[in-house]
């Protein structure tokens, strides 16, 4: 099972910033190639900033509610292809934090 890095942590990948019921979306890092909960667990526990994926990478984003990995052709459909579970859709106000 791919692990899901952050601070205080639910089984879902929701964290002490971002803990509502669609708060399950974990975004890769550039730089050090990990899944977090947000860029804010990111640069809380690494010693470098959160880096932009770019959107033609393959696994972009890992659903925290059934570990799946996400492109972001699935991303964008607001909800896990492989579970359902929806997004939360205020996530793409961080769009540019997390992708470029």
């Amino acid at each position: 099972m791919l692990e899901i890095l952050g601070l205080d942590l639910d089984r879902a990948g929701r964290c002490q910033h971002y803990h509502g019921l669609n708060d399950i979306l974990a975004l890769k890092c550039r730089d050090c190639q990990r899944f977090y909960a947000c860029y804010q667990c990111h640069d809380a526990l690494c010693n470098h900033p959160f880096k932009a994926m770019d959107k033609r990478e393959v696994e972009l984003v890992l659903c925290g509610n059934c570990r799946s990995l996400l492109n972001w052709q699935d991303y964008q459909t607001g909800a896990c292809p492989s579970c359902q579970h929806a997004f939360n859709p205020n996530c793409s106000r961080h769009h540019a934090i997390y992708f470029e």
